[in-house]
């Protein structure tokens, strides 16, 4: 008796052990990995392209008569002994713009929220090649001369800005509106027979606004190995001071002399000699390297 119940106790531990062995073993919790969350925030560069078009307005005609007996122009057989050069000025400015831009973003709390930023860019601007060069001639006029338009037209040929943007993020997608400061040059191309002005420069404002869209950081733009590489819709209007208008409408090309609408020599008939502030809009895409935080 007494071997047959140790007998029983061994086989209950036996079974016992056996099933303990086939239950399921405890396995250690997975490691939480946080998801990343995208911030504006960093440092970004970029280009960008588009189209810029006039936003103000000139209609002016200005009409000069000379004396044929001044030695202005050759043909004094005019009745009154009289030629003249007329000047019209009914043009505007429009053309391709292109450039490239750099700047910083903070963002106050990532994913969601306020950006601020600051951003300059240079862009070159194809405006007014040909302005100003509708001229008609009464007579035949003195070949030692130049006429040069005294209106004060001037064409553009590159602008730049530097501007501060604030905005609010819905994660990947920025609304901002800018402004600041901005400045231009361009040739004083006022002249006729291929004569060029000197280089005008002139400073004035931009305002603004648009929206941007950062792409994911395995994007197949991302050549650079950026943080992100964002897409961007952007329009702006930009003003730049008054050009200066003159009252020379004739250079002589041996002596330098001027020739003005306020001499005995000529009388301004039509119109008047003013100057005008360079307004356009630009709207442009552009795209951006985004370095720093992730």
């Amino acid at each position: 008796m007494k071997k047959l119940l140790t007998s029983f106790a061994a086989f209950t531990a036996l079974t016992a052990a056996a099933s303990a062995a086939d239950l399921p073993r405890r396995a250690a919790p997975p490691v939480f990995v946080p998801v990343p969350v995208f911030t504006w925030t960093g440092f970004y560069a970029g280009f960008n392209a588009g189209y810029a078009f006039d936003a103000g307005s000139f209609d002016g005609t200005t009409a000069v008569v000379a004396s044929g007996a001044s030695g202005i122009f050759r043909n004094p057989g005019l009745v009154g002994g009289n030629g003249a050069v007329i000047y019209s000025d009914r043009s505007s400015q429009e053309g391709f713009t292109g450039g490239g831009q750099i700047g910083y973003n903070y963002q106050f709390t990532p994913g969601s929220g306020v950006v601020v930023g600051i951003e300059a860019d240079a862009q070159y601007v194809d405006f007014g090649r040909n302005r100003g060069r509708n001229a008609a001639f009464i007579g035949t006029p003195n070949p030692d001369l130049t006429f040069i338009n005294p209106n004060g037209l001037s064409s553009l040929d590159f602008f730049g800005t530097v501007r501060g943007r604030i905005g609010y993020a819905f994660d990947r997608v920025l609304f901002y509106g800018t402004g600041g400061f901005a400045y231009g040059s361009g040739s004083a191309d006022r002249s006729f027979g291929g004569f060029r002005g000197n280089d005008s420069f002139r400073t004035g404002y931009a305002a603004g606004g648009g929206i941007e869209y950062a792409l994911p950081t395995d994007s197949f733009l991302n050549f650079f190995r950026s943080s992100a590489v964002t897409l961007k819709v952007e329009g702006l209007y930009v003003n730049l001071d008054r050009t200066a208008a003159s009252d020379v409408f004739a250079v002589s090309n041996s002596t330098g002399l001027q020739f003005r609408t306020n001499t005995p020599y000529a009388t301004t008939t039509v119109g008047n000699t003013r100057g005008r502030d360079t307004e356009f809009a630009v709207i442009r895409a552009g795209l951006n390297y985004k370095f720093g935080s992730y």
